[in-house]
């Protein structure tokens, strides 16, 4: 692993820590290093999904850059392991034909993937978006703040420390779950559109196509919510218009 560091960028994200790129492939991981290099980042290379782990543990890191299919440790198995202590942004890097890829790496904690081959301008812009959002919200579980406090039947979340509590009991939301369930506990009974809701929490027009983006993300979050998320009582499904959440005495 090695660490890199450039030049002058765009401060309000380039000051934020170092951006991990994990890929097996050499040429890959220099071709994203320098993407970022120009862009002002630091970065540091791991080759598995275990050095990535080292890597995290080691050193500031704020950003995943996470490629899929790698020896030792798949992406897949990393970002599991991350996602049990971490909620920095990961973004998962997979093939254009690996769609399924893309879904599961959302379903199990990713907050976006980006498509290879991709140009270093899409891949400077998601970067930032992430870290944008992040440094936004800060360190969502360390945050001692407290503030405007809103409850919802058994759901209690805190804006100014983003925290969500459950029955009393704390629930970890990753950096885009937090901005989707923020937005749905600030307007309860209003349904959003997979697109609206994309363009608020990733801070960006919709993508082509976001309802299937949007989907996991709201089903990670009624995984952690909802007491049978098959038969949800807060994030509802408006068929044909979006989602709402459902407001609970």
């Amino acid at each position: 692993m090695a660490e890199y560091k450039t030049g002058a960028a765009d401060e309000t994200v380039t000051q934020a820590g170092r951006i991990l790129v994990v890929d097996d492939d050499p040429a890959i991981r220099q071709a994203v290093r320098l993407h970022l290099e120009r862009e002002g980042f630091r970065t540091v290379c791991a080759a598995d999904g275990r050095e990535a782990l080292d890597a995290l543990a080691a050193g500031d890191i704020q950003l995943v850059l996470m490629d899929v299919m790698m020896p030792r440790m798949d992406g897949f198995s990393a970002i599991l392991r991350i996602r049990e202590s971490r909620n920095l942004p990961i973004i998962v890097m997979s093939a254009k034909s690996e769609d399924s890829d893309k879904v599961l790496g959302l379903s199990i904690g990713a907050d976006d993937y980006i498509t290879k081959p991709f140009s270093s301008g899409e891949l400077a812009a998601r970067v930032k978006s992430q870290l944008r959002r992040y440094l936004t919200l800060g360190d969502v579980h360390r945050s001692g703040r407290s503030g405007e406090v809103a409850r919802n039947g058994r759901l209690e979340y805190d804006f100014a420390a983003h925290a969500l509590a459950v029955d009393g009991e704390p629930v970890r939301l990753t950096p885009t779950e937090t901005r989707i369930f923020e937005l749905l506990m600030r307007n309860p009974g209003r349904v959003f559109s997979a697109e609206e809701i994309y363009a608020r929490a990733w801070e960006e027009p919709a993508a082509y196509a976001p309802e299937n983006t949007v989907m996991v993300h709201i089903r990670r979050i009624r995984e952690k919510i909802e007491l049978n998320p098959q038969k949800p009582e807060y994030i509802k499904v408006v068929w044909g218009l979006g989602y709402k959440l459902e407001q609970h005495g």
